[in-house]
């Protein structure tokens, strides 16, 4: 069985092999090497890189997305979600999808100054730009290094539109920038609340804020006047499903717009890591999680990577959580249609030249 990481999600540094990496458990540049007196594994020290991209805006064709366009400050996340779809991209860059992607960070501080130019080009389409779709731009080391909130005061300066996903309580230090913007039809926000467990929480997402400190962020945020949605990303089968109906209920009274869910997705090295994960912390259901999972995603495998199911799900569980959710959904009032945003008031920004002109 492997052994639990304080603090941590993953319980190593797995590799798939498809990009012909070893598996690594330590490191000396970064692992911690004392030892602790009941001989549990020593605590891991998050390093952060910088890179320079030279474009910030990736776009996507993807049918089942509702955005074609999003900006990740970060690379690899703090926050530690086990079940973390974007952990396998660490491996594009000889790093593990295991700890190495909740320790071993990127950030790139140039994405405000690469965001203003990519505004600025002739003939830029203005479209929502959706930030968290990859890794949570609110999480800890944005604290100090405050991309996101840079890429924010373009954006509102600009009066173009943007939607973020999170998890972390932080967004609400943005308030100040997201509160005018919502009130132009400019900005949304979600909120990621998997379980309100705060043992399960603790295991699943061990570095992302405490379930009740979602829900005030989504309080506060709500009273700001800034359109607030709850995502139940993503429901665990026998771990966190039968919290569906609790967490729509808590979402409604902190004054959610709406709500939506995920089942559980576990592509490449994300199915090993979970289930390793379980032996760990559940391993009185290990079997049964995994076959339920395999249920939802066909019935044979672990993921289902085409379009559209993939975020559905199929076959009597996912139908039933469906049902589930529309039900709860309904009853509290979380099934209404998102506000659309605007994107007729940008304005590119004005450079240097531009100012003295004006």
């Amino acid at each position: 069985m492997a052994k639990r990481r304080a603090v941590r999600g993953a319980t190593g540094n797995r590799q798939s092999g498809r990009f012909g990496l070893p598996e690594r458990e330590a490191d000396g540049d970064w692992l911690d090497t004392r030892e602790t007196i009941d001989g549990a594994p020593p605590p891991l020290r998050t390093t952060v890189t910088v890179e320079t991209p030279r474009t910030i805006i990736t776009r996507n064709s993807s049918p089942d997305i509702p955005f074609d366009r999003s900006i990740n400050p970060y690379r690899g996340c703090e926050h530690g979600c086990i079940y973390c779809f974007a952990r396998p991209t660490h491996a594009y860059h000889d790093l593990s999808p295991g700890l190495d992607f909740e320790t071993r960070l990127f950030a790139k501080p140039d994405a405000p100054a690469l965001l203003r130019e990519a505004l600025a080009r002739p003939g830029y389409a203005c479209r929502a730009i959706a930030f968290g779709t990859n890794t949570d731009p609110y999480q800890p080391i944005e604290r100090e290094w405050r991309i996101m909130r840079g890429c924010l005061e373009v954006l509102a300066e600009t009066r173009h539109p943007v939607t973020i996903t999170t998890k972390s309580d932080r967004i609400t230090r943005d308030i100040d920038l997201l509160a005018p913007m919502a009130e132009q039809g400019l900005a949304s926000a979600m909120i990621s609340i998997t379980s309100l467990d705060p043992a399960v929480a603790m295991t699943l997402e061990p570095r992302a804020p405490h379930p009740e400190r979602r829900l005030t962020a989504v309080r506060r945020l709500a009273d700001a006047g800034i359109p607030v949605f709850v995502s139940i990303a993503p429901v665990v089968p026998m771990i966190t499903d039968y919290e569906i109906e609790h967490i729509l209920e808590r979402a409604a009274e902190s004054g959610a717009w709406a709500a939506s869910f995920i089942p559980v997705r576990l592509p490449h090295e994300v199915a090993p890591l979970f289930r390793d994960w379980l032996e760990a912390h559940f391993p009185d259901r290990a079997g049964k999680v995994m076959a339920t999972i395999r249920s939802v995603r066909g019935g044979d495998r672990d993921n289902d990577p085409q379009f559209f199911s993939r975020m559905q799900g199929q076959g009597v569980w996912a139908d039933l959580m469906r049902k589930r959710f529309r039900i709860a959904a309904r009853r509290y009032g979380l099934d209404r249609e998102a506000p659309r945003v605007r994107t007729d008031l940008f304005r590119p920004p004005r450079g240097p030249q531009g100012e003295l002109f004006d």
